[in-house]
């Protein structure tokens, strides 16, 4: 049976192991079949696959977002326009946790300089403002 064992997987692809059993699980890879003595092969094809999902990973789609990439990718219904469209709305989405994470650096840096750089700790206006639970209104 020609293939890779499921080490020689994960060094190609440059995963550990239990990502690729951990792809298995979540169907984001297919099981592959088995030598008599039980190793599993993978066609070399699934080295791509992997490298799909970890660019996919690296530009922010989850695991759930990447298993419905992939079966565009696979469907003759679909076409780059669900494709873009699925982009855009990952932008969409980017563009809020932007703006939430703004937020909080402002509310940070505002805290940051109230802070007098002396004194106890239980005076220091971040842990006041982090010991109130509310949010920071400027």
């Amino acid at each position: 049976m020609n293939g890779l064992t499921i080490s020689e997987l994960a060094k190609n692809a440059g995963v550990n192991i239990e990502t690729i059993r951990y792809y298995e699980r979540l169907g984001l890879i297919s099981e592959p079949p088995r030598t008599k003595s039980g190793y599993r092969i993978f066609p070399p094809e699934v080295i791509q696959r992997i490298r799909f999902i970890k660019r996919s990973q690296d530009l922010g789609f989850t695991l759930s977002e990447i298993k419905k990439l992939l079966s565009m990718t696979e469907s003759e219904s679909s076409g780059c326009r669900e494709v873009r469209l699925f982009a855009s709305q990952k932008i969409k989405e980017i563009e809020f946790k932007i703006r939430d994470l703004q937020s909080i650096k402002s509310v940070l840096q505002d805290l940051s300089s109230r802070c007098p750089d002396q004194g106890p700790v239980h005076s220091c206006p971040i842990v006041e403002r982090l010991s109130e639970g509310g949010e920071e209104n400027g």
